[in-house]
């Protein structure tokens, strides 16, 4: 896993807090934090003297887990088991997507958004489906609303969700480095160590992060209770998200959620590392880019077309 530059044991979110208005200037902090100053009084002791999730020792994360799983219990009244998974070793995850054989079904979409716990009452997913005119890979020139039957002429579908960059800008500019890449090529973020000053979204040329404005509202009944730290525990009001690869799926051999729905085989998702995996073999065979490429950030996610 990835070392966080500048933590230290015993630092707390006092400490980081402290540190990054010096760092971003009285102002800004104050302006990009104002969302959070009604939230950040009302945790509680244990949730403001928390570690950031690289320094914790096992039974500290332990004891962590168990107050969100409690959490969990008493504020959506489900029983869940959050799990802490890391890296594999010798496994650097990619992605894959046919833009020949994607319809614009939205089955991707929905997958995530009940996966992933996500707030039922605004619809949220991790993935957006753009609908682009033929002749063009501009994904700013797609459109994420339609509601005309699909796949409609002289259109083709692009799912967009976090690329999982080598050269991530989002990490670069976070202030209290909540978000890094671990090596298994899975950009992540520790929401309990999250600001929610929204840098990172904002330098994510991909538009692939979100900020919870509110907090999650999910019945009972539809909680995933299978759940990872780093992945799809339910997420607090007041931080910033966005897709991780199902890393509580994947990292135990599984696939992600999206890929497991889609119902054109679409999607391909493998070991980079593999020189015999299906994914490999897409890459060397197939007409292969990646979205924005003359900014170097270096995606882990590519777009082919069969043809």
């Amino acid at each position: 896993m990835s070392e966080t530059p500048g933590a230290a044991t015993g630092v707390t979110r006092r400490t980081v807090l402290k540190g990054a208005g010096a760092t971003l200037g009285a102002a800004a902090f104050a302006v990009a934090a104002a969302p959070l100053a009604k939230l950040r009084e009302e945790l509680t002791f244990e949730e403001f003297v928390q570690k950031h999730y690289q320094e914790m020792t096992a039974e500290e994360l332990a004891r962590v887990i168990e107050r969100l799983e409690a959490d969990a219990k008493r504020e959506y009244g489900a029983e869940v088991t959050i799990r802490d998974h890391r890296p594999l070793s010798g496994v650097k995850f990619g992605y894959a997507i046919s833009l020949s054989r994607c319809n614009g079904n939205g089955a991707c979409v929905e997958a995530c958004h009940r996966e992933n716990n996500h707030d039922r009452a605004s619809n949220q997913s991790y993935i957006r489906v753009l609908e682009l005119p033929k002749g063009t890979t501009n994904m700013d020139e797609g459109r994420v609303l339609y509601d005309h039957p699909v796949p409609a002429p002289d259109k083709y579908y692009m799912p967009v969700q976090c690329l999982q960059c080598d050269e991530p800008p989002c990490v670069d500019v976070c202030p209290v480095e909540a978000t890094w890449k671990e090596r298994d090529g899975i950009v992540v973020i520790d929401y309990d160590w999250c600001i929610g000053c929204r840098y990172c979204e904002a330098a994510c040329p991909y538009h692939a992060r979100r900020f919870n404005w509110k907090k999650p509202e999910i019945p009972a009944a539809e909680v995933n209770p299978f759940q990872s730290y780093l992945s799809n525990r339910i997420r607090p009001q007041g931080v910033v998200e966005k897709c991780h690869f199902c890393l509580h799926r994947t990292r135990e051999g599984k696939i992600p959620a999206c890929m497991e729905a889609c119902p054109t085989g679409a999607r391909v998702f493998g070991n980079l590392l593999d020189p015999d995996s299906e994914i490999r073999w897409i890459l060397a065979n197939k007409r292969v880019f990646v979205l924005k490429e003359e900014l170097g950030t270096k995606p882990c996610l590519f777009y082919f077309f069969d043809a």
